[in-house]
């Protein structure tokens, strides 16, 4: 029988594999049940910070009405979960067909999750979404790959 931190493990991932699904077919109602109702988002729209989930939900409504049809990619995840806390950081892509018919290939963002076990289920409670930037310019690094 595994550990229960394999078994939170194993959760957490298929929760991070739900904000794949929902984004794909742009499920607000999905995405809000993975967050928690207090969520801190520091997403790469302003402003610094988004408090609660419909903040959070705003930022996801205003990326699906740019896409027609929306895809998100996730590579090489890392958790470290223990009994109540979880944390896991990843490279994140959004990309799709815009409206107006044109592929977009998106950026790759740096992506950090922070989950809490809450009445026995993770939720997020805080997430980041960054990209470098050139100290010289001061501007976004937003061709890089992992």
């Amino acid at each position: 029988m595994p550990a229960q931190r394999e078994v939170d493990e194993a959760t957490i991932r298929r929760r991070i594999e739900r904000i794949v699904e929902g984004i794909r077919a742009k499920d607000l109602e999905g995405l809000r049940r993975l967050y928690a109702p207090d969520v801190v988002s520091f997403d790469v729209e302003p402003p610094l910070q988004h408090v609660g989930v419909e903040a959070k939900l705003k930022n996801w409504m205003n990326a699906f009405t740019f896409f027609q049809e929306v895809d998100y990619e996730v590579r090489d995840l890392a958790l470290t979960v223990d009994e109540n806390v979880a944390f896991g950081h990843c490279f994140g892509r959004l990309s799709g067909t815009l409206r107006n018919g044109t592929a977009a290939s998106g950026m790759w963002v740096r992506a950090t999750f922070c989950f809490r076990k809450i009445d026995d289920e993770w939720l997020i409670v805080h997430d980041q979404a960054s990209v470098p930037f050139d100290m010289a310019s001061g501007k976004g690094m937003t061709d890089l790959e992992p």
